[in-house]
């Protein structure tokens, strides 16, 4: 008896035993995606085991039959996603889910193919042409003969159109065996409208040779260490660094996979790993069709290419001999995933690299505090590059100290005349400006000045965003748009007010201050197809913009080198959110902004507005000193045993009923207290900061600590296994990046 463990996507947690027919033994493997009799219909699953037995006592039902040939997971993914099943604490089949692209695994999207036709025996062909060509039966036949006896090969539509047939000659032609009839894949090329100029090897500079060294070294044997951490200061050559390790892995017949942390960087990353490596580079992300990312997914499962460049998904590319993987901007929280499985990809790629022998290069400027700590306990390799390129110096930063009102007279505070100053210089030089707000929308609430009445969102616990030029308020939680206010709806006052800051606000102004600029805006307002971010950022590159401003999207992986001036407009916005990463985020996001500056021969120089100049974090970014900083703050955590000293859990509760939500909470706080042991530390069940998004109320529970394998086990089993009340749902989030 042949048994396959299959699971079957419905959230059960369960692989269930079918038998392999006779028929189809020797086709069914690991990892291959099957048809199965399920209750009274059928369903797709994919095969996690093959057993010789079964430990049922009734009777099995068989696989039906295989599903499409493209649809199989490599067995070294498929024991990822076990991994990842048991540390997120997700069913297993959301595990699998997440391996495969859905237009992969819903088997809907298939290859497009083109119908193509040759002669098969030229003489035979050219014999039956003479022998009918006075034969008005077989003119339609004579046509397409001689029409293929000048072409090689043809498709059915320029075959149609070039013999001036329809497609019963072709076929009689077919049954004759004159012609034959090929069916060819044809593939989206993702790279069709962009003119690449391929490029060599730099020369590396001393720093960059040891690290290549040190890289090599490890990818030639690494029996022990598989991890590089590359702490490179910003425009210190890590791209190039990454390029030639990639070169040694495709040299030893190897793949590699690099992934970014957003879209936005994605064109200009896959344009230089192109000019480097031409077609043996394949794109993966969130942005593009279905279509394409089948097309995409399916080339490299072909082995059709090498490389994989993309965002967190582009981790699960169904190599079969990884080599490298490249994690750039490693400490990026957009690699977190926010629904299940909420894995980190960061991690995830360290533990496909342990289970696939390959070597995983993390590199930042301003690495992760876990990153950082696990290199200087010894578990990764830490790798230092502190000199720019071509001797390139950091630029220049200067604390603007928004408490004395430096505005220019009649202006608004907040971009002040210092800014001003400086951007009307980078303007009359010819050079590029770069300003930083990390808030879409043009006021963050509207609020009555009679009554006090704030425009709240009836669904989220936080008040609508203004956008000025649709005239609407907007959730940023869950999406819900209405027209904005001109009159208090509560009072009918017109006494209202539109406060707080975004980058609509500050492109309007910009645009008044520098009439004769041009202007463009990068948030996801704007960007909100994916062809938005390549047209904004090759106007920027071609010169054809002299200001950008933007959120994070536009703070990290840009290289433009005649940008010489960064202007962070509000840098205390992120420092006072109750989070314990609040300090390492704003550290990351102004060092990682500055280091847009000064990349081209020009000297860069960044002005960091601010209330608060005096707080150590701004003081540690506005010196580039990230050693210290990881020791200022690295106190407090490992006093209260945050990560990296210890790990984060939380546990979250949903529910439009608020009694119902607190109540389950509190019960399943009394069930999981005897597994908390004296090195784990619970903070009791309470409202989330946000405490309500889309209609659902949120409470949590944090526990943090030491040694909590046990306790996840524990909850994954609680969670998975237990049936909470109607419309009340619980997930745990292991490694949480985020308390809000």
């Amino acid at each position: 008896m042949n048994v396959a463990k299959v699971i079957i996507d419905l959230s059960l947690d369960k692989a269930f035993d079918y038998l392999i027919p006779e028929e189809l033994k020797g086709q069914v493997h690991i990892g291959v995606q099957v048809h199965v009799p399920f209750g009274r219909g059928k369903r797709r699953g994919y095969v996690l085991n093959i057993v010789a037995e079964t430990d049922y006592d009734k009777p099995l039902k068989a696989i039906t039959s295989i599903a499409e040939r493209h649809s199989r997971i490599p067995v070294k993914l498929l024991e990822l996603g076990r991994w990842m099943a048991e540390y997120y604490c997700c069913s297993r089949e959301k595990a699998v889910r997440a391996l495969l692209p859905s237009a992969v695994r819903s088997g809907k999207v298939k290859h497009r193919t083109l119908r193509m036709f040759s002669i098969i025996d030229p003489e035979e062909a050219e014999k039956f042409v003479i022998e009918h060509a006075d034969k008005k039966r077989t003119a339609g036949q004579l046509s397409v003969l001689k029409f293929l006896l000048t072409s090689q090969s043809v498709a059915q539509e320029q075959l149609m159109h070039g013999a001036g047939v329809k497609m019963s000659p072709i076929n009689a032609l077919l049954k004759k065996n004159l012609i034959s009839e090929e069916k060819r894949v044809v593939r989206r090329d993702p790279f069709a409208d962009i003119t690449i100029i391929r490029t060599k090897p730099l020369t590396p500079n001393p720093e960059q040779a040891q690290a290549l060294e040190t890289i090599c070294e490890i990818i030639e044997d690494h029996e022990e260490k598989h991890v590089v951490l590359i702490h490179g200061i910003t425009s210190s050559g890590k791209t190039e660094v990454y390029l030639q390790s990639i070169a040694r892995i495709l040299d030893m017949g190897k793949e590699a996979i690099v992934l970014v942390p957003e879209i936005s960087l994605t064109p200009q990353t896959v344009q230089r790993f192109r000019a480097r490596f031409g077609d043996l580079v394949s794109v993966l992300h969130s942005r593009l069709t279905e279509r394409e990312r089948f097309d995409e997914w399916s080339k490299i499962n072909d082995g059709l290419v090498k490389i994989v460049v993309g965002a967190r998904s582009a981790l699960f590319a169904p190599f079969r001999n990884l080599g490298l993987i490249v994690v750039d901007e490693e400490h990026e929280s957009t690699y977190k995933q926010s629904e299940s499985p909420r894995y980190h990809a960061r991690d995830l790629a360290v533990m496909r690299g342990k289970i696939e022998n390959a070597v995983v290069l993390l590199g930042s400027a301003t690495p992760s505090f876990e990153s950082y700590y696990n290199a200087k306990q010894g578990k990764y390799v830490l790798v230092e590059l502190f000199k720019r390129v071509d001797d390139c110096s950091l630029p220049l930063v200067k604390l603007v100290d928004q408490r004395l009102g430096t505005s220019e007279k009649g202006q608004s505070n907040l971009i002040s005349k210092m800014l001003i100053h400086a951007i009307r210089d980078r303007l009359n030089a010819g050079e590029q400006t770069i300003l930083f707000l990390n808030r879409r929308g043009y006021a963050r609430q509207m609020m009555c000045d009679v009554c006090g009445f704030v425009a709240e969102c009836d669904s989220c616990s936080i008040a609508y965003t203004y956008h000025k030029n649709r005239e609407s308020l907007a959730c940023h939680l869950c999406g819900d748009v209405i027209r904005a206010y001109h009159r208090c709806p509560k009072c009918n006052s017109e006494e209202i007010r539109y406060s707080g800051t975004g980058t609509e606000k500050i492109e309007n102004m910009a645009k008044g201050i520098f009439p004769q600029a041009r202007i463009a805006r990068m948030d996801s307002d704007t960007m909100r197809k994916a062809s938005s971010y390549e047209k904004v950022l090759s106007q920027f590159k071609r010169g054809d913009l002299d200001i950008l401003i933007g959120t994070q999207m536009i703070a990290k992986g840009l290289h433009f080198p005649n940008v010489t001036l960064v202007g962070v407009l509000n840098a205390d916005q992120a420092l006072y959110i109750p989070d314990f990463r609040s300090g390492e985020r704003t550290f990351q996001l102004l060092t990682q902004v500055a280091g847009r500056a000064g990349r081209g021969d020009i000297s860069g120089e960044v002005l960091v507005q601010t209330y608060n100049p005096e707080n150590e974090t701004i003081k540690y970014a506005v010196n580039h000193d990230f050693i210290n900083f990881y020791k200022y703050d690295m106190e407090m955590r490992e006093m209260l045993l945050y990560p990296p000293d210890g790990h984060l859990v939380t546990v979250v509760f949903r529910s439009e009923n608020l009694p119902e939500c607190r109540q389950y909470a509190l019960d399943f706080m009394e069930y999981v207290r005897p597994l908390c042991h004296k090195e784990v530390i619970v903070t009791e069940p309470a409202p989330a900061a946000i405490e309500r998004i889309k209609g659902k109320y949120r409470y949590m529970i944090i526990f943090r600590g030491k040694k909590m394998q046990k306790l996840q086990e524990q909850l994954r089993r609680m969670v998975l296994r237990s049936k909470p009340v109607k419309g009340l749902d619980v997930y745990v989030d292991v490694d949480a990046h985020s308390l809000m």
